[in-house]
C-alpha cells in the first residue's frame, strides 16, 4: 500500500471514529449539560429580578448552585465530562465536516473549530471547579474585566478590544436573528417529532435563542464602550450584563423576560440532546 492509499485509509478510519456512537453520545450529553447550566442561569437571573440582589447569574453561579445540592460534586463531574464530549464532537465537525448537505463548507468548519475551543475551555472550568479549584466558578464579570485590561495593555489594545467586542455584539445579533428565523430546523430531526414536540422546540428555540442573542449583543456593546473609554471596568460578564437590563426604562420586567428566555434556551438544549443531527 503506497503512502497515498495509507493516507486515504487513515482518513476513512478517522471519519468512522468521528461518526461513532461514542462521539454522538458525547454530543448529546453535552447539549444536556448546556441545558442544565442555562436553566440554572435563567433561574438565578429571575431571583435577581424579583429580589433585587441574589446570587451571580452566570456559569459560576450555576456551578455554585449545583455544588450545594446533594450529590452536587458528582453532578459537576458528569457535566464537565459531558462538555468534553461536546468539545470533541465540535472538533470532529471541524476536521471532517458537520451533518447536512453544507457541512463541509470551510467557514462552517472554522466555526466548529472555534466552538470546540470554547467548549473545551468551559469543560476545563467546570472540571477544575469539581476538583476543588474555585476559580472555575469565579465571577464572569471579573474575568471579563481582567481579560479586557490585559488586552488594552497590548500595543493597539483599544483596536483589539474594540474589534473583538464588535464581533461579539454582531454575533449576538446573528444568534438572535437565526433563532427567530428558525434556522435550527435544519439541524434537528423535525420529522421524528410529534406536533406538540415541534411546538415546544419552536417556542423554546425562538424565545430562548433571541434572549441568548440579546445577552451576547449587550455584553459586546459594553466591551465596545470599554475600548472607546479605555476603561476595562466598563466590560461586563453575563452577571452584570443581566443586571443591567433591570436598569432600563422597562425596569426589572425586561430582566424577567430575558431570564425566562435563558431558561427556555436550557429546555431547547435538552431538545437538541434528543433530536439533534450528529
Amino acid at each position: 500500500m503506497n503512502s497515498s492509499s495509507m493516507a486515504r485509509e487513515g482518513h476513512r478510519q478517522a471519519r468512522r471514529a468521528a461518526d461513532s456512537k461514542v462521539v454522538s453520545a458525547g454530543a448529546r450529553a453535552g447539549f444536556a449539560a448546556r441545558g442544565v447550566i442555562y436553566l440554572l442561569v435563567g433561574l438565578l437571573a429571575g431571583q435577581i429580578a424579583f429580589q433585587g440582589d441574589g446570587k451571580q447569574a452566570d456559569r459560576g453561579g450555576a456551578l455554585q448552585e449545583i455544588s450545594g445540592q446533594p450529590f452536587g460534586g458528582i453532578l459537576l463531574w458528569v457535566i464537565g465530562i459531558a462538555l468534553v464530549g461536546m468539545a470533541l464532537w465540535r472538533l470532529s465537525e471541524a476536521a471532517f465536516g458537520a451533518a447536512g448537505p453544507d457541512g463541509d463548507k470551510a467557514m462552517k468548519r472554522v466555526v466548529s473549530g472555534a466552538r470546540a475551543v470554547f467548549y473545551a475551555f468551559v469543560a476545563y472550568s467546570v472540571l477544575s471547579f469539581a476538583a476543588g479549584e474555585k476559580g472555575g466558578g469565579g465571577s464572569s464579570d471579573k474575568q471579563s474585566q481582567d481579560i479586557t485590561a490585559q488586552a488594552l495593555g497590548l500595543p493597539g489594545g483599544q483596536w483589539i478590544v474594540g474589534v473583538a467586542a464588535l464581533g461579539v455584539a454582531v454575533a449576538g445579533v446573528v444568534v438572535g436573528a437565526r433563532a427567530v428565523m428558525r434556522k435550527y430546523h435544519k439541524h434537528l430531526r423535525m420529522g421524528a417529532m410529534s406536533r406538540r414536540a415541534r411546538q415546544f422546540v419552536d417556542v423554546t428555540g425562538v424565545f430562548g435563542g433571541a434572549a441568548r442573542g440579546l445577552v451576547f449583543a449587550a455584553a459586546g456593546v459594553f466591551a465596545v464602550m470599554a475600548a472607546v473609554d479605555y476603561d476595562p471596568d466598563e466590560a461586563k460578564g453575563m452577571d452584570d450584563t443581566l443586571r443591567s437590563f433591570a436598569d432600563t426604562p422597562a425596569g426589572p420586567w425586561l430582566l424577567v423576560l430575558v431570564a425566562v428566555g435563558l431558561a427556555a434556551f436550557g429546555l431547547f438544549s435538552f431538545a437538541n440532546a434528543k433530536w439533534r443531527k450528529v
